[in-house]
């Protein structure tokens, strides 16, 4: 009888990867909310990376514009015409790229951020650990919005100054969700093997510590998105945003300043808010389906 063959050690590792993705595959697709999230994003993002396929840009310039101040949704404009007489099918188009790209960068330099407060802050504690932690008690303790309208005020009105004023001041909930949990690691029996036979800090770090913090910096991350696009869109509610930019938040600025409410152009409004909602709600959903699938205390048993 043949031997089996024999596996290397990083042989193993794959193939035990490869049954950890199929288990938490398998896992997800029984949560019927975020399958229907990942779907609903899943085409938001396609039609964000094919609007140039599905609208002409030049429907973006107030020159270019062919219909009239806020005509209803008609054969020749499928949703109505802003005050500007172009359509807001391809502005809420656009914008999709526009809201997305922000909510993502946001979240990606919010992540970055507060992974590393939070590891540095939990693992090394003392006057390091401490002062850092004090940092995120106060940048929790201070409201989101007041913070990002005075920084977006002082740095100015850019999609590049939006992105760095969300991601900075969105940071410390996610420091504080790392720091805990590297508290918990910290003090498991494998460390304290580790230490013992002469690891330093830096291979602790990265092979113990934060192999163990990723999934869960991975599934607050979905959430985190939810929260970026929100932000995105109440600052260019605001009158905060990029003015060169369309974004669905500028949408609603530009239909609140023309008084599309009063007057009953709901095709102007409507749209892009029920957009905002539909991925703030399916980014939430993702985000709590991953955190079931990955933190085994909240898988059903």
């Amino acid at each position: 009888m043949a031997e089996a063959p024999t596996l290397t050690s990083r042989q193993l590792v794959r193939r035990r990867r490869r049954a950890a993705w199929s288990r938490g595959w398998a896992e997800f697709r029984g949560n019927r909310g975020g399958l229907v999230g990942l779907v609903v994003l899943a085409l938001f993002v396609l039609i964000a990376v094919g609007a140039p396929l599905l609208a002409d840009r030049s429907g973006l310039e107030v020159t270019q514009a062919t219909g009239g101040v806020l005509e209803p949704p008609s054969g020749e404009f499928w949703l109505g015409t802003d005050d500007n007489g172009r359509s807001v099918l391809t502005l809420l188009i656009w914008g999709a790229r526009i809201s997305l790209f922000v909510g993502l960068m946001a979240t990606l330099i919010s992540m970055l951020i507060g992974t590393v407060v939070g590891l540095t802050s939990g693992y090394f504690g003392g006057f390091v650990g401490a002062a850092l932690f004090r940092v995120t008690e106060w940048f929790l303790a201070i409201p989101f919005l007041p913070l990002a309208i005075v920084l977006a005020t002082v740095l100015g009105r850019s999609l590049l100054n939006i992105v760095i004023v969300i991601g900075v001041t969105s940071w410390a909930g996610t420091a504080l969700l790392i720091r805990s949990q590297v508290l918990s690691i910290k003090e498991r029996a494998y460390l304290e093997r580790s230490r013992a036979l002469g690891a330093g800090h830096g291979h602790l770090l990265r092979r113990h510590v934060l192999p163990n913090v990723v999934p869960l910096v991975f599934a607050n991350t979905t959430l985190c998105v939810a929260v970026a696009i929100l932000s995105e869109t109440t600052l260019s509610f605001l009158g905060l945003g990029d003015p060169t930019r369309v974004s669905w938040g500028s949408m609603l600025d530009d239909a609140y300043s023309v008084g599309a409410i009063t007057t009953g152009s709901w095709w102007f409004f409507v749209p892009p808010g029920v957009c905002v909602v539909l991925v703030v709600l399916s980014f939430t959903l993702v985000g709590q389906a991953l955190e079931a699938v990955l933190n085994p205390k909240l898988r059903k048993r």
